[in-house]
């Protein structure tokens, strides 16, 4: 007759790591469905109940507008930033350095 085999004694935190994968699992999953853009409902236990809908045409155009408007300030900034660089760069032309000054007594 065969023994069966017997499990090993696992300590608290590999219990911990165990249980952190798993939930870690869990969310990834529940992520991905929330971030679909198809047509769901989640029931979690008859506690939370939320229906996903795709976003319609408006929010589309309302996203689109958004999303312009952030490139159109960015660019902006971006002008600004090389037009200032410019300046700064035109008045260190204007102003002459400073003559390097030579101590002749190190020279003897």
């Amino acid at each position: 007759m065969s023994e069966g085999g017997q499990l090993q004694n696992y300590s608290v935190d590999q219990l911990g790591g165990f249980v952190v994968m798993v939930l870690g699992a869990v969310a990834s999953l529940l992520l991905v469905v929330w971030q679909s853009k198809c047509h769901c409902k989640m029931n979690l236990c008859y506690i939370f109940q939320c229906e996903r809908r795709p976003p319609s045409e408006e929010e589309m155009k309302s996203l689109q507008d958004q999303v312009q408007a952030k490139k159109d300030e960015q660019e902006k900034k971006d002008k600004d930033k090389k037009d200032d660089l410019e300046k700064q760069k035109s008045v260190e032309k204007l102003i002459p350095p400073e003559p390097e000054k030579i101590n002749l007594d190190d020279q003897l």
